[in-house]
Formats: structure tokens, sequence, C-alpha cells
């Protein structure tokens, strides 16, 4: 006897109950949700063939738009043997990019799941956020982020043979979710985060944004309890942002800043395979990668338009452009000694009897580490001269009162304004 589905059964018992009298084609068209038409053929093939009028026609049977066995398992193959922790949806991209196999997202996930290569995840209870719109304009506010994570697998290890990890640091301009920047670095250290900060205000296509969208990394901001009374404590990255007058922002979650957030769970599937391919195996030739490759087809792919036309990055002007190894170093701050050394970063450094402005012991003056890690000494806008020492200086009995622009043995001339009026 032929097996009904219950959709089944309740269509044959309405028909059954319509044919003998029971019902009405109206009432039974009400019931069904067909038209009193499709009821009259309906009683029409039960009453010529039976029961089985009922049961569609390709029950049982293959559909007619079903994939060849041969797609399926060349498929399965590529899938097996190169993108075996590929998500579904990517795999189905490059089945198509890379194979020519033109099939669907769902149909590659059934595959995927029957092979037991994809898990499908059970939906995450999420807290409420409140949605924010996107800002207008291209430069309005960019989020910026780095993500630490084993980005080059085990292509790039130590002598041991250990996977290292890398930094990827990105900034995405929130009104298109294009990536405007990114490239891997050793950590997410004052350096590293002021070379890309550099490179994006020089970049002739980009310059300088309204905003900074950002977490309260310690590199960005001091989190000492001190520091909330005291608006004066800033880290190198505010004191550097302020100077170029670019507002930094500080998320007060992950979700606050999600466009970033989402953006690395995404790149750490996607970038990760690519570079994988592509064979990719030091930072020099990922960056490289990033910049000449992945970037231009990701954002091409992912990017929005923007709500408004106009780019509202800021031009550097021509004293920022002078002084931006000035703005993106390392300041601190030390104090001259007696004999008119300073020591910085167990190194000593004795400055020369002539510099370029008045210098007096005691005083304060201020130390960039550049970013090619050079030092540089700086008071009243004046760069000193100094020369490294070999190890800490013995101390004398006579010692300079003041260094300036002159030998202190130095005789004026006859011609001097000192001389004229004795």
């Amino acid at each position: 006897m032929q097996s009904f589905t219950p959709k089944e059964q309740e269509r044959l018992d309405i028909i059954t109950d319509c044919l003998s009298g029971k019902l009405t084609k109206a009432q039974a068209s009400s019931m069904l949700g067909i038209s009193t038409r499709q009821i009259k053929r309906l009683k029409r093939k039960v009453e010529k063939e039976g029961i089985a009028a009922i049961v569609h026609k390709l029950k049982g049977k293959p559909g007619n738009h079903r994939i060849g066995e041969a797609m399926k398992q060349a498929s399965l193959k590529a899938i097996k043997e190169q993108y075996s922790d590929f998500k579904p949806t990517f795999a189905t991209e490059k089945l198509a990019e890379n194979h020519g196999i033109h099939i669907s997202y769902g149909t590659t996930r059934l595959w995927m799941i029957t092979e037991g290569l994809w898990k499908p995840r059970k939906q995450k209870q999420r807290e409420y956020f409140s949605f924010r719109p996107r800002k207008d304009y291209v430069g309005e506010l960019e989020q910026f982020d780095g993500s630490y994570h084993y980005w080059l697998e085990d292509r790039y290890t130590d002598r041991e043979g250990n996977p290292l990890e890398l930094c990827l640091l990105a900034a995405i301009d929130d009104a298109t979710g294009q990536i405007t920047k990114a490239e891997f670095a050793a950590h997410e250290g004052v350096i590293p985060v002021f070379s890309f900060w550099k490179d994006y205000v020089e970049d002739e296509a980009l310059g300088k944004p309204v905003a900074i969208y950002l977490d309260r990394f310690s590199t960005y901001k001091i989190n000492h309890k001190a520091a909330l009374d005291n608006t004066e404590l800033k880290t190198q990255f505010q004191r550097a942002m302020g100077i170029l007058g670019i507002t930094v922002i500080f998320a007060n979650s992950p979700q606050a800043k999600g466009r970033v957030e989402r953006l690395f769970g995404t790149l750490q599937d996607r970038l990760i395979k690519e570079m994988r391919l592509a064979g990719i195996s030091s930072p020099e030739q990922a960056n490289i990668f990033l910049k000449n490759v992945f970037l231009p087809a990701f954002n091409n792919k992912f990017a929005v338009i923007p709500v408004k036309n106009g780019n509202v990055h800021k031009k550097l002007q021509e004293q920022e452009k002078t002084n931006l190894q000035h703005i993106f170093s390392v300041h601190d701050a030390r104090r001259v000694n007696n004999d008119f050394t300073i020591q910085f970063n167990n190194q000593w450094y004795q400055l020369t009897e002539v510099q370029p402005t008045t210098v007096r012991a005691k005083e304060t003056i201020l130390v960039e580490t550049w970013l090619d890690a050079s030092v540089h000494m700086m008071l009243k806008g004046h760069e000193l001269i100094y020369m490294l020492l070999p190890k800490k200086p013995e101390k004398q009995n006579k010692q300079p009162l003041v260094l300036t622009t002159h030998r202190l043995n130095w005789k004026p001339p006859l011609d001097h304004p000192w001389r004229k009026y004795h």
C-alpha cells in the first residue's frame, strides 16, 4: 500500500468527501487554498487514476534540475583536496573561480555537511545593541584595530619550527565598508601604529580622516584610574593625532566598532586561505599581496556606496609634512645632568660644547625616537648635537656652566658690539 505524507492524506480526504457530496467544490477550494477549477481537475484525476492521482508525479524520482553525479564528485574532490577548511560560501566562489564549476552556495553547504566537511552552527543568543547608521561621507570615520593571529599558518615559523603570530593592522571606512589600509606588523605597539598612520596620512589618495574609532588598548589610551580626572595625561598616539587635528573616539565595547571586528572575522577566514593558495610565506610577501591583490578584489566585492558623495579626508599642510617625523615619533622627557650628559634607554649621551641654542644644566629636554630608531634631542624647537658615549662618564672637577652657540673660550672680534663702548 502506498504511503502518504500528512499533507497528501489531508488532500485525499478532502477530495474524497467532495466526490461523495459531503463537501462542495467551494468548501474544498477554501480548505486546500486552491481554485475551484483545480478542485474539478483533482476530482477527475482521482476518479480516473485512483488515490495515486494525489501524489506528485516526481515523488521518489530524481529532479529535472539535479546536478550530475560527475560534477558532484569533481566538486567534492576539489573541496577535499584544496578547500577542506573553507566555509561553504568561500568554497563555492573558489569552485567557480578556479575550476569553472558553478553551483549554488546551498548545494555546496549540503554536500559539505553530508561529507562531514562542514558542521552547521546553532544560532547564538545575542545581546541587544541599537543600530548605528553609517557615516555619510568617505573619511568621516575610520574604524581601526589590530588582530593577532597565525596569519601565515605553519609557513612562517621560528628556528624551532613553531608558527609565529603576526598582527594585522587595518582601517575600514565607516561610510563604505572599504578597507582603506591594512598591513602586517610584529605587534600593535606605538612604532608599528605610528608607521601605519604616517603612511596613511601621506598617501595622496587618502589624507587625514576626520575621526578614528578604536578600542581602549594601552597604545591608544591611558587606562589607569588616575587618568580619569586628568585630561592632560595622553598617550603618544593621542598626542600625535591631536597635533594633526584628528579626533580620537574610544569604543566602550567591541560591538560598538562592529565593522572592524567583523572584518577581522572575515579576513581570518578568507585572507588566510587566499595567502595559502598564493604560496605566501613571509610578512613582506604578505604585505605586497595584501596591497596589490587582495584589498582591491575585496573592496570591489564588499564595499558599499556611501550615503552622500564626497571625500572629507583632509590634506596635510606644508608645515605638517615638514614635521611628520617629529609628530610620529616617541616623545620622552629627560633632564640634563651637571656635566651635560643625558641618560636614555640605558645609553649615555654627551651634548657637545657648541649648540644651536643655550642649554643649561638641570633643564628638561625632549628626546624623540623616530620610526627609524634614531634618537633626536630637542630644546626650544632646536635639535641638539650630541655624541654617544661608550659608558657612563666619570665625574669631572671642572664643569662648563652653560652650552651656547659658540665655544666658551671664544673671544669677540674688535668690531663686535660688545667692544664698541669700551
